[in-house]
C-alpha cells in the first residue's frame, strides 16, 4: 500500500497539468520552463545535459537576479477548488533553490486575472531547502480558480502541487445533462483504496484516456484471498445511466474481472466510509474484463436511484486506466 507523507495528498492536485493547469504567465523562466513545474511526473535528473541556456532542469528556474524584486507566475487552475495542502518540491535544485516562497489566490467567474485583480494570500512566505519536498496543511474552504506562486528572490523548484476539492457550480448545470459524476474535472475524487502500490488511485478519474501504465490505478500482485477496491464519491449526487470500466495499456496485468457498490451516503466522514461501503448495494454485478480496452456497460445497471458514493471491485488484482459513471444530476 502506498503511504503519504502528507495526509491532504489523497486529495485531488489541482496543479496538475493533466487536468489543463497551466502557467499563464512567468517574471522569468531562463533555464527551466515553468510549465515543467506542473507536470504529473516525479522530477528527473539528466547528469551531462545542457540546453542553450545553461543546465537542463525539471522544473521551473528563473535566473539569478541581479536588481530587487522576486520571480512569481500566474497559473490557472484546470479545474477549479478549494486547498487543502500545498507541496513546494525542489527536488535536484541544491545550489539553485529559492530561499521562500509564498501562495496567492483568487476566485474569477470568468477571464484571466488583470492588474485590479485582488489576490488572496493563502500561504504566507514560507523557507525552503534544497532538493526537498515542503508540505504545508491549509483550512481553507473557499474555491479557487487561480493561483500566483512567488518566490524570493529567484531559483528553482521542480514541482507544485496544490491539493484540494475540485468545485463546481451545480446550480449553473441542466438537470437534464448527462455528466460524467465521477470525472475529477467534475468534482469526483477517490477516497480510499484497498492498495495502489504501482498507481495512485485517483488517476481514474483523470479526463482523456491513460497516457502509459502509470497513468491508471493498479494494485500489487494479491497473494491472499480476497480482492481489491477503489472508492470514489461523486461530484454530485446523481442516478447512474452508463458506466465505462477502461483497461487500456493493461494487458498482462488487467484485472479478470470487476463489480461496482453503491449509495447515497448522508452525514458521516471520509475516514467512515471504508467500513459502510462493505453494505452498499450492487449498482453493476460482475463483469468480465478483457485487456486493453474499453468496456461500456448500460442495460446491466442497476436502478439504485441517486447515489453519492461508489465502490470499484476489481477482482482479484490490477490496472485500470479510468473509470466513468454518467448519469444525470439529482436535483
Amino acid at each position: 500500500m502506498r503511504t503519504y507523507a502528507a495526509p491532504f495528498e489523497k486529495y485531488v492536485n489541482l496543479a496538475d497539468a493533466r487536468l489543463g493547469t497551466r502557467a499563464l504567465s512567468v517574471s522569468d523562466d531562463w533555464f527551466a520552463a515553468v510549465d515543467r513545474m506542473l507536470q504529473p511526473g516525479e522530477p528527473v535528473w539528466k547528469e551531462g545535459v545542457y540546453d542553450d541556456n545553461g543546465k537542463w532542469m525539471d522544473g521551473w528556474e528563473s535566473r539569478r537576479k541581479r536588481f530587487e524584486g522576486y520571480d512569481h507566475t500566474v497559473i490557472r487552475l484546470g479545474v477549479p477548488g478549494s486547498i487543502k495542502g500545498v507541496d513546494i518540491d525542489t527536488r535536484h535544485f541544491t545550489g539553485n533553490y529559492p530561499p521562500s516562497a509564498s501562495l496567492e489566490a483568487c476566485f474569477l467567474a470568468e477571464g484571466d486575472p488583470t492588474d485590479a485583480t485582488e489576490w488572496t494570500e493563502v500561504l504566507p512566505a514560507v523557507a525552503l531547502q534544497g532538493d526537498s519536498h515542503h508540505y504545508h496543511a491549509l483550512a481553507d474552504d473557499r474555491p479557487w480558480t487561480h493561483l500566483r506562486f512567488n518566490i524570493y528572490p529567484d531559483g528553482g523548484v521542480a514541482r507544485l502541487r496544490v491539493y484540494g476539492i475540485p468545485y463546481r457550480d451545480w446550480s449553473a448545470i441542466d438537470s437534464g445533462e448527462t455528466l460524467d459524476l465521477a470525472a475529477a474535472l467534475n468534482g469526483g475524487r477517490a477516497l480510499a483504496c484497498s492498495d495502489e502500490h504501482f498507481g495512485r488511485m485517483g488517476n481514474i478519474l483523470n479526463p482523456g484516456r491513460g497516457e502509459n501504465m502509470g497513468d491508471g490505478w493498479e494494485t500489487a500482485r494479491r497473494r491472499t484471498p480476497g480482492n481489491d477496491w477503489v472508492i470514489v464519491a461523486l461530484g454530485h449526487p446523481g442516478e447512474i445511466e452508463r458506466i465505462v470500466v477502461d483497461t487500456l495499456h493493461f494487458k498482462g496485468n488487467y484485472p479478470d474481472s470487476c463489480s461496482i457498490q453503491a449509495a447515497y451516503v448522508k452525514g458521516g466522514t471520509d475516514a467512515q466510509i471504508e467500513t459502510q461501503s462493505l453494505f452498499w448495494r450492487e449498482l453493476l454485478p460482475s463483469q468480465k474484463l478483457s485487456m486493453h480496452q474499453e468496456h461500456t456497460f448500460a442495460e446491466q445497471i442497476a436502478r439504485l436511484g441517486p447515489i453519492t458514493h461508489m465502490r470499484l471491485n476489481v477482482f482479484p488484482d490490477g490496472g485500470v486506466s479510468r473509470l466513468r459513471l454518467f448519469g444525470k444530476p439529482a436535483k
